[in-house]
């Protein structure tokens, strides 16, 4: 998606071999205008697998999770990493393990909300080891609901979640491929090593 390529060379700041700081508007402060785009491209790109629910994590998904939610439609969860006075019975539940963090969480989601048959499409604002996508998919499994597909914001293709992800047989989506990251600069995997996965 050459909109959020063009955005992360903009803004995108390569701290590390491992840490992209996309802060200025996706993790932090959110560009409406690029999430819009991005809720628009995950709708075309799974428009086909008719999809009844968006499954999100907090808080950094909520965005693109709510956007792509709106062009297809339907309504979208977010799995909540604390736990709520309100949210005590019936949940759903994993736990997550955050690299970046250093923390393990466990999410949940009210049985209310997703259910046996549900057509589920996972959103993420990052793909790196792939422990939140699992958490979600751990989600929908015991809810008995489907998961169609995940979209990725931005997958670090040099860290193994995405390929943990794809041998699971899930359709993963990502607009953002990165190969490498070194201080101060950021390379793309380019679009015809994309094609050939």
């Amino acid at each position: 998606m050459k909109l959020l390529k063009d955005k992360i060379n903009a803004e995108g700041l390569a701290l590390s071999d491992q840490i992209l700081k996309v802060d200025s508007f996706l993790n932090h402060q959110m560009d409406p205008v690029l999430m819009k785009e991005i809720g628009k491209e995950f709708a075309v790109r799974f428009a086909e697998e008719g999809i009844t629910k968006v499954l999100t994590i907090e808080s950094s998904g909520i965005g693109p999770g709510l956007m792509a939610a709106l062009e297809l439609n339907v309504p979208m969860i977010f799995a909540r990493k604390k736990k709520s006075l309100t949210l005590s019975e019936g949940l759903l539940t994993a736990t997550v393990y955050s690299y970046t963090k250093k923390e393990t969480n466990t999410i949940t989601v009210s049985t209310n909300y997703i259910e046996s048959g549900d057509r589920v499409l996972i959103i993420d604002d990052f793909l790196a080891n792939g422990q939140a996508a699992l958490g979600l998919m751990e989600i929908c499994k015991k809810a008995g609901a489907s998961v169609q597909g995940i979209g990725i914001v931005i997958e670090k293709a040099f860290q193994e979640g995405g390929a943990l992800l794809r041998k699971q047989g899930v359709r993963v989506e990502s607009l953002a491929r990165i190969q490498a990251l070194e201080q101060g600069s950021i390379t793309f995997v380019e679009e015809s090593l994309v094609t050939a996965l």
